[in-house]
């Protein structure tokens, strides 16, 4: 698998969403996932490993990361609002990985857009 595989496959299901967008964050060549201009998903590299950060809903991140620190992690800076990091360098779980992102856009998006999307995740690649 090439490094960027996963990214790709994480685009896939961030922009199945409704009104998603791919837009790099700040000065960086991260791509973050937003939905009318706030962030539910982004790539992430820590220590050079890959992976990305999405909201999570209360108590998830400490159940997650408990239950599995080799998948899960606190990302940096948005760790302490309850963002869940998700390692991307193993082999991953890419339905779990639409629920969370899923999970996300919902608690991101306005009330009608996260209505559009019911209770079934996101498109998986």
């Amino acid at each position: 698998m090439k490094r960027r595989d996963p990214i790709r496959k994480l685009a896939t299901i961030c922009l199945a969403l409704p009104e998603a967008t791919e837009k790099a964050f700040g000065g960086h060549t991260t791509a973050a996932f937003r939905v009318r201009d706030k962030i539910f998903a982004m790539e992430n590299e820590h220590d050079g490993r890959l992976a990305f950060t999405c909201k999570a809903p209360d108590g998830a991140q400490r159940i997650l990361v408990g239950s599995d620190p080799g998948r899960f992690f606190v990302p940096q800076y948005v760790g302490p609002k309850g963002w869940i990091g998700v390692w991307l360098d193993h082999a991953v779980d890419w339905g779990l990985v639409a629920d969370l992102v899923t999970d996300s856009y919902r608690m991101i998006a306005p009330k009608r857009l996260a209505a559009a999307i019911g209770t079934s995740a996101a498109g998986q690649p």
